[in-house]
């Protein structure tokens, strides 16, 4: 059994505990309010404008028959096409290791009646050209070329190039610093309105980097220029 003295005695100890631990809360609040109140958070935007250093276009032609006897034939249009459309190529700058040959692929397709005769049927030859290359200004020129193919009766599918940006590591440094510069000027307009000036930096957080096409806010494969963009964040200490 516990007497009135050691009733006292826990009493006063679980005071004393509840005081120790509520001036603890109370000074680390008092300890982040200040560091709050001592600094300010400010973003910094840098962008570029730049060119697409690496393109890919692609061209299909296709030669077809109404029979299986014609197949032959149809195999040697095809070759015939495709050296035209490779030889157009290289004779407009582009290197042979610039250009990947696909196989020739072969599609059969029949038409039937109601009573499951055999109407129509079509034999169909499809060959692919890629071009990879860093002579981005070179595709726009040679697509016009490759399309007057198509009046000597070549049946071509000339896709659109897609161009992307591949430097971004060669820019990120100057964009970074860029933008942290930028972000200190920010805040140095929020303290000179505060009557405080602006320390060094306490953290910094670093946005993701976004590549456009060139005025788009989303698709980054469509145009040679492009807009490349990020934002940090960045907490400064301020003083007195």
């Amino acid at each position: 059994m516990s007497t009135p003295k050691t009733n006292h005695f826990l009493t006063a100890l679980l005071i004393a505990a509840g005081l120790a631990t509520a001036g603890y809360f109370i000074g680390q609040t008092m300890y982040n309010a200040k560091v709050a109140l001592n600094t300010a958070e400010a973003k910094g935007l840098a962008e570029r404008r730049v060119r697409a250093d690496q393109a890919n276009w692609q061209i299909l032609f296709t030669v077809d028959g109404k029979s299986r006897e014609q197949i032959p034939t149809l195999y040697q249009q095809a070759e015939k096409h495709q050296q035209t459309i490779i030889a157009l190529l290289q004779e407009n700058g582009f290197a042979e290791d610039e250009l990947d040959i696909g196989v020739v692929d072969y599609r059969y397709q029949e038409y039937r009646d109601e009573d499951q005769n055999l109407v129509d049927q079509s034999h169909q030859l499809i060959g692919s050209i890629s071009v990879e290359t860093d002579k981005v200004d070179l595709v726009a020129q040679v697509r016009t070329k490759v399309n007057k193919l198509i009046a000597t009766g070549m049946n071509i599918s000339n896709r659109a190039p897609t161009y992307r940006f591949t430097r971004l590591n060669d820019i990120k440094p100057e964009m970074l610093r860029e933008a942290t510069k930028n972000a200190r000027i920010a805040a140095n307009e929020f303290a000179e309105n505060a009557g405080v000036k602006v320390g060094g930096i306490r953290d910094a957080r670093q946005g993701s980097f976004y590549v456009r096409d060139a005025g788009e806010n989303y698709g980054d494969t469509e145009k040679i220029d492009k807009d490349v963009r990020v934002v940090t964040t960045i907490t400064f200490y301020l003083t007195d």
